[in-house]
């Protein structure tokens, strides 16, 4: 297997790198299922991006006026505008879901239920099982008596509390269930570090729209990072990220070419 690795300043750079790279070392495959079905892509064979600076502004691609072509990520579709019912960080950080979704990363993070035996666990308060923590309304709260956890909530209180060591704290977007979704959710986990006073994250992605998705995910998770830095009291970090699925998408194939100012095939 070919793996790509990106050194990349911010996250325009790192997204520029990876759609430059993609068009002469991308393996193109026709899509047997999911998005797409039928038609072909460019992807690479595993992806891992080393942003150094991620929350340098803008976080979003940084197009010439002389390629003649719309961003891939409109500002207002990450932070809410016109047009727009809900920003892309709501959709990150909070739990509200539209009719038809079966499910949305914020619900995944900001309400994930407590069930089964870890319930079980949690009200006979076993100790040496359940990290039992008081029902606050923030980091665990309950709604028509069933419980819930907050993962943002829980991980900055327990960097907090506990202090940095910890490598315990991953916010879990995958459910093992997910495979039977018709569309499982492409990110599965944000992983978290704080390492010299700031807060890394490592994000892994099972499948990634490069032109649009990438871009945009990390301009919300870029958001989420901070967010959870000024809360926990420590300085904003690095970013790693990782796929086997980042591709390009047939259409966006020749977009990304008048972008990179290549010669079309």
């Amino acid at each position: 297997m070919n793996i790509c690795k990106v050194e990349a300043r911010d996250l325009p750079d790192l997204w520029f790198q990876a759609v430059y790279n993609i068009l002469d070392n991308g393996n193109k495959f026709t899509i047997d299922r999911g998005s797409y079905t039928g038609q072909t892509r460019l992807e690479y064979d595993y992806f891992t991006g080393h942003v150094k600076f991620p929350g340098t502004q803008p976080l979003i691609p940084d197009i010439p006026p002389a390629c003649n072509i719309p961003n891939p990520v409109e500002h207002d579709y990450i932070y809410g505008g016109e047009g727009y019912s809900r920003s892309y960080i709501e959709y990150l950080m909070t739990p509200h879901k539209e009719k038809g979704e079966s499910y949305t990363y914020g619900e995944r993070l900001t309400r994930a239920p407590v069930r089964g035996n870890k319930l079980t666990w949690w009200q006979a308060d076993n100790s040496e099982i359940i990290d039992r923590r008081e029902v606050d309304g923030r980091m665990v709260f309950e709604e028509d008596g069933q419980l819930y956890i907050n993962q943002i909530e829980w991980i900055i209180q327990t960097y907090k509390d506990f202090g940095a060591r910890n490598n315990q704290m991953v916010l879990q977007v995958a459910h093992p269930s997910d495979l039977a979704l018709v569309d499982p959710p492409c990110l599965r986990h944000i992983d978290t570090r704080i390492q010299d006073n700031a807060l890394h994250f490592f994000v892994y992605f099972r499948s990634w729209d490069l032109w649009n998705g990438l871009p945009a995910n990390l301009a919300g998770i870029q958001n989420l990072k901070e967010f959870m830095a000024a809360e926990i009291g420590v300085e904003d970090g690095e970013m790693l990220v990782e796929s086997k699925g980042l591709h390009l998408y047939g259409y966006a194939e020749d977009l990304a070419r008048l972008r990179c100012f290549k010669d079309f095939e």
